[in-house]
């Protein structure tokens, strides 16, 4: 079913399409920001919006808008494993959270990913930014982390200096040049050690002391760490406001560069904002004239400018498809309540934020521009999910995907063009608690209590609220804040959906397709954590 699919589409895209010419083959360029919420664009959020973002409302005015994309989940690593291989992350080792710092790879040496797939049809493959899918670390973890008292930074020992001296002089294995990418160039997590740039799979120089602590400081109003979130080993002087400049600088010098040589590339740009640490540079603090983090969507925005202007100025524009979208919704942790307070509203029309089941947690912006093929000023309402880039890539190159990669993956291709038809028979989503909940129509499944992640917001009602129902249905259609709770009165519909999450569970996939194998028991009952199932 697939493969035929894929032969039409192929053939479609050989010649022109209908009043607009297809090139084969496009340059990709893939922005994914970091906690950036749906109600933070602002032609997304024009009644309960206050942050200008004047390069986000061209790249929409110039494009498409889905206004039912979701991120992979509600938090970062599973959401980028999604965007990179087309698989739920759910169906690995990660049932709930992130990856921990120094964890090993998430993505198998094995499985296709995006940049392997269009590597292998000619395209120079470009990762800059933030990974968090996991390397091979050398050494021993406990030379790496060690970590001292939170909130202190004790000057390192010589035993620890040689430890970090002997892990962080060697190659480090596994990361992106190991999982399909000719380059990179960015930091891990940038609010977790190794504070530090790496180039490909080396640092860029070599940690030797505690990150300072004064990068350490925890909020008192919502107990979170707007800086690191986590002590460990940096390189001397490092600092977090030139992080962002710098990994805009590096994409900006990749398309000219590559543009110039006239053949496909592919550019994953995993921005690190508006993500703790709230770095913000100077020319753009207090701008927002709401807090730091709305100051940190506008140079996000800002940032995103710089990367379209680049591929306007290397004369490209017209070949290059661009998406931008977010790893999950906005933190409620930098300061939520405040920016509620002032007239904005991260989420939007929405309920909840990162890491909640609710739709602020995972409804993100999807943003689209193909000058060639996508009509300028249109806006799509089917349900898709970042994941779908794997069958979307696979179709515009005319490949067939093998039936063990992107296994929840529907390519948007038709949607591109204008076609107005659903493409997935439902789509799954996952809290950082570990809860489920599936998504089919007008109609979506929860199957936990509460918002089934890990943060509340100190004026949050639903933290002080007992008794909560373990099963959630919401008509989205006539009830898009999610505010009735329809399960006791549609038994079929919790029935037909329960179901068809427990098939997309055994059979390891949600696409047409043989079944495949999950990579470990997933327990899409109950917290999350392993445990009986597919």
């Amino acid at each position: 079913m697939r493969t035929g699919c894929l032969a039409v589409l192929a053939m479609s895209l050989s010649a022109p399409a209908a009043g607009t010419g297809t090139p084969s083959p496009p340059n990709i360029v893939f922005i994914l920001a970091d906690d950036l919420g749906y109600g933070d664009v602002a032609c997304l959020n024009p009644e309960r919006g206050r942050i200008p973002t004047p390069n986000l409302d061209r790249l929409a005015a110039e494009g498409l808008v889905f206004t039912d994309a979701h991120s992979g989940s509600a938090v970062c690593t599973p959401t980028r494993y999604g965007v990179l291989t087309g698989r739920y992350a759910w169906r690995t080792r990660l049932q709930s959270g992130v990856l921990e710092p120094f964890g090993s790879p998430l993505i198998s040496k094995d499985r296709l990913t995006v940049a392997s797939l269009l590597k292998r049809r000619g395209y120079h493959t470009i990762c800059i930014g933030k990974w968090h899918l996991g390397w091979a670390w050398p050494g021993c973890r406990s030379d790496l982390v060690g970590l001292p008292g939170a909130g202190t930074s004790p000057p390192a020992t010589a035993e620890q200096k040689n430890a970090w001296a002997s892990v962080f002089s060697k190659s480090i294995p596994e990361g992106p040049t190991d999982r399909g990418f000719d380059e990179y160039f960015g930091t891990d997590v940038p609010n977790w050690p190794p504070f530090c740039f790496i180039e490909n799979d080396r640092t860029v120089g070599v940690p030797s002391d505690w990150l300072p602590s004064e990068w350490l400081r925890v909020d008192p109003v919502y107990r979170h760490r707007l800086w690191a979130s986590q002590p460990g080993p940096a390189v001397p002087g490092w600092r977090f406001e030139p992080i962002l400049p710098t990994l805009v600088e590096r994409a900006c010098l990749a398309i000219a560069r590559r543009a110039a040589t006239g053949s496909p590339f592919f550019l994953y740009l995993a921005l690190t904002s508006p993500h703790t640490p709230l770095a913000v540079n100077a020319e753009w603090r207090g701008r927002s004239g709401l807090n730091a983090y709305a100051d940190f969507v506008m140079e996000t925005d800002a940032a995103v400018g710089r990367v379209l202007g680049a591929i306007e100025a290397s004369g490209a524009a017209a070949d290059t498809l661009v998406i931008f979208t977010s790893d999950n919704g906005c933190a409620p942790y930098v300061g939520a309540d405040e920016l509620e307070r002032k007239g904005h509203y991260p989420s939007g029309p929405f309920r909840g934020y990162k890491g909640d089941a609710w739709e602020g947690g995972h409804r993100v912006p999807f943003l689209v521009r193909w000058p060639k093929v996508v009509p300028a000023g249109r806006r799509c309402a089917e349900t898709i999910w970042v994941g779908d880039l794997m069958a979307t890539c696979a179709e515009i190159i005319g490949e067939a995907l093998p039936a063990g990669a992107g296994e929840d993956s529907v390519s948007l291709l038709p949607l591109l063009k204008g076609r107005d038809r659903s493409i997935h028979e439902a789509v799954v989503h996952h809290s950082a608690g570990g809860r489920f909940a599936i998504r089919q129509g007008r109609w979506k499944l929860l199957l936990c209590p509460g918002s089934g992640g890990p943060w509340t917001r100190p004026t949050d009602p639903v933290a002080t609220r007992q008794g909560l129902p373990v099963i959630q249905l919401y008509d989205l259609e006539a009830d898009p804040g999610e505010t009735t709770n329809l399960h006791d009165r549609h038994p079929d519909v919790v029935e037909r959906l329960t179901a068809l999450l427990e098939r997309y569970v055994r059979e390891g996939r949600s696409t047409p397709g043989p079944p495949q194998k999950n990579d470990v028991p997933v327990d899409w009952r109950g917290s999350g954590r392993r445990g009986a199932g597919g």
